[in-house]
């Protein structure tokens, strides 16, 4: 870090304090997380070529489906890959972007799995309690309208508060984590955070309470 005026501080990167010294067990914890790491890759993979490969399956539950088994695989990479990597390191250091881009990635992978689970369900509602106009009111059209309002809508929600934490100046650059996570982050500011925490209410609204309704 290179000190600016007073006690802010130009951030370069961060360190990650929740790794303790492995020792002997570090190969056993890399072979473990990538065996989980492949478990998924390999799971969701299949689960998406047997949708797309078989017409039959080609229904709006299962297109759903499918945008979940990609948002997994798109979770699980912005988060493993970087878990290998760090097990491996003696010092748990992380770059000032690339720890805003990782909290972008998993916090996008958690609220996009929650609206589509929401769509999941709104799904199911309709083939229950609208069976005669199910195919009507669930046609591709519309199925393609939910994916984009499961994606988009958390994606410029989630840019927000990733660019209001990256404006903070910060006072330090220790995350007592094993990744990046904004929160952790937002605590290190040298200025108050009203702005932040108002806005992560509403993002608490909008991507937890809505789904719900």
């Amino acid at each position: 870090m290179q000190p600016l005026m007073g006690n802010w501080t130009q951030v370069t990167h961060f360190s990650l304090g929740a790794y303790s010294d492995l020792g002997h067990l570090r190969g056993l914890y890399f072979l473990l997380t990538l065996l989980a790491y492949i478990l998924i890759v390999g799971s969701n993979l299949l689960l998406i070529a047997q949708i797309v490969l078989n017409r039959t399956l080609h229904q709006p539950m299962y297109i759903l489906l499918c945008s979940l088994f990609v948002n997994e695989l798109y979770g699980s990479s912005a988060l493993f890959p970087f878990l290998l990597f760090q097990i491996l390191q003696d010092q748990h250091i992380v770059s000032y972007a690339l720890c805003y881009l990782q909290i972008f990635c998993i916090y996008l992978y958690s609220c996009v799995e929650i609206f589509t689970l929401a769509a999941m369900s709104y799904d199911r509602y309709l083939a229950i309690c609208w069976p005669l106009q199910y195919h009507r009111l669930m046609s591709h059209k519309q199925v393609a309208l939910l994916l984009v309002f499961t994606w988009l809508i958390p994606t410029a929600a989630i840019a927000v508060v990733v660019w209001l934490s990256a404006v903070l100046p910060l006072c330090g650059n220790f995350i007592d984590k094993v990744y990046c996570g904004n929160y952790a982050i937002v605590k290190l500011s040298c200025f108050p955070t009203r702005i932040s925490n108002i806005y992560g209410l509403f993002y608490l609204v909008l991507s937890m309470i809505c789904p719900v309704f």
